[in-house]
């Protein structure tokens, strides 16, 4: 993907000729981002656990006449991760835009809370970020540049009681997005991070269907007191891999409807 800005470029959201991989694409978040990557004009590679169960997205984004490779990748297997990396570049040519979506937490008070869980949250979103960054980069530098978005969490802005393993990763990876920014500048490489609120999705619906817990969440997004949908995550996810953010990095962007405002 050219480096180009918004003064050069016809439309500065147009991801046309780019190629972007997202972890965690089956579901929620990342079949949000996917889709809307490939509306932008981006053929997508799919980061599954199982390639085989990917819930109808591969035929959505073809019906949207742009390419979609699903791959098996577990982003706390280092190994099958780079060599999906590997694979979508080689079969693209290019590696234009990563997403690093695959995350969760294992909740508890912080007086319980085991090494082996605190080792798990830790592998799966942040260990994870660094490493898989760290080989899409290593592509990218081959072809001129690229754009890493993470998906962090408010959690990783402000504590909350009871995720505390959760918390710790996430604002590791609120404050690695500005690191790899700072040192991947001269490459072309931009990276950005959004940190989303509670958004519906299937990894939400069991704690948002309690009604005392919905109503607390609610009152805590102070500004627009509503819980989010995925495509209001996944279109800032494409802002940041756009042209249109081509002056932006090592930034995150809190999409939380006015919680860590408060």
């Amino acid at each position: 993907m050219t480096d180009t800005t918004t003064t050069t470029v016809a439309n500065p959201f147009d991801l046309s000729g780019s190629t972007a991989l997202v972890t965690g694409a089956s579901r929620g978040l990342g079949r949000a981002i996917a889709l809307d990557l490939a509306r932008a004009g981006a053929d997508v590679v799919l980061g599954m656990r199982d390639p085989g169960d990917d819930h109808g997205l591969v035929a959505e984004i073809m019906a949207l006449g742009r390419t979609a490779m699903p791959v098996a990748m577990d982003v706390t297997d280092l190994v099958q991760s780079r060599a999906a990396i590997d694979r979508a570049f080689d079969e693209f040519g290019s590696l234009d835009i990563l997403v690093n979506n695959a995350g969760g937490g294992i909740d508890g008070p912080a007086l319980e809370v085991t090494e082996a869980d605190f080792d798990a949250v830790w592998a799966l979103n942040t260990r994870s970020t660094f490493f898989l960054s760290q080989h899409a980069a290593s592509h990218m530098i081959e072809t001129g540049g690229g754009a890493i978005v993470n998906i962090a969490s408010q959690a990783g802005l402000v504590a909350l009681p009871g995720e505390v393993s959760y918390c710790t990763a996430k604002a590791a990876v609120v404050h690695l997005t500005r690191c790899l920014a700072v040192e991947w500048g001269e490459f072309g490489i931009r990276v950005n991070a959004v940190a989303p609120t509670f958004i519906e999705t299937d990894g939400t619906r069991a704690a948002l269907s309690d009604p005392e817990f919905r109503a607390d969440t609610v009152e805590r997004i102070a500004g627009l007191h509503r819980i989010g949908v995925p495509r209001e995550v996944s279109g800032a996810v494409v802002f940041l891999a756009s042209p249109a953010a081509s002056l932006v990095t090592g930034q995150t962007l809190a999409i939380d409807g006015g919680w860590t405002a408060r």
